[in-house]
């Protein structure tokens, strides 16, 4: 964190430096959730799906023992997977944004 010019001002230079150290909180943040990923599995762990923040599609594993399952099901089980992916990555990114407030 870079600490703000001096301005002469004491109430003024307080309230910079506290913008400063919140701007410094957010952009840790969002590093951090740059790297987050959600995880969800399904068919008994023969479907995975792995999400970004975002909802963006990071990784999709099939193992072939799902092939047996026939398409509908795959297509339920992959979908099943997406949500409980999605469920995690929303969870984790709220704990991560919490952690700004609790200061």
């Amino acid at each position: 964190m870079t600490t703000p010019p001096r301005t002469g001002d004491p109430e003024l230079d307080r309230a910079l430096a506290e913008m400063a150290a919140l701007t410094a909180g957010f952009e840790e943040v969002r590093r951090r959730m740059e790297d987050t990923r959600g995880r969800g599995e399904s068919a008994g762990g023969q479907v995975a799906v792995e999400l970004t923040p975002t909802g963006s599609l990071a990784a999709l594993h099939i193992d072939p023992r799902a092939l047996r399952l026939g398409s509908q099901a795959l297509a339920e089980a992959v979908m099943e997977a997406f949500g409980k992916a999605e469920e995690d990555v929303a969870g984790q990114s709220y704990e991560l944004a919490k952690t700004l407030f609790e200061q």
